[in-house]
């Protein structure tokens, strides 16, 4: 598979829907998606993986059961394996998520905002 730059603003103008990841790179197992996120999502585990989220553009939270991560353009965060979480977004923002291939964006709690799995732009 030969490899070709990936310029993620081109990607990020390629859809417009909120909560519903696109794959942009697999390394090995491990998957690079973009999203975009605005109110509020599900609180969910992943109980077999890790979840990095990486701020391109905007602000961003993650809520916790104890605490609330705040994060701003050009921050990341890793929420470990197991943790309940509930991301959300005030206005649109533009992020990266690092996750093993097959990871649902809803992990254990399901719902409505579950996406389509391993949709490439």
């Amino acid at each position: 598979m030969s490899s070709e730059k990936i310029n993620l603003q081109e990607k990020l103008a390629k859809f417009s829907e909120h909560w519903s990841p696109r794959v942009i790179a697999q390394m090995n197992d491990y998957q690079f998606k973009l999203a975009k996120f605005k109110g509020e999502f599900t609180w969910h585990a992943h109980n077999d993986t890790d979840e990095v989220f990486l701020v391109i553009e905007g602000k961003m939270g993650i809520e916790f059961r104890d605490k609330v991560v705040e994060l701003s353009e050009g921050e990341m965060y890793v929420v470990p394996k197991g943790v309940e979480h509930k991301p959300f977004a005030h206005e649109e923002c533009k992020v990266m998520l690092v996750e093993p291939s097959g990871v649902v964006n809803t992990g254990d709690a399901g719902g409505e905002l579950t996406a389509q799995n391993d949709v490439w732009i």
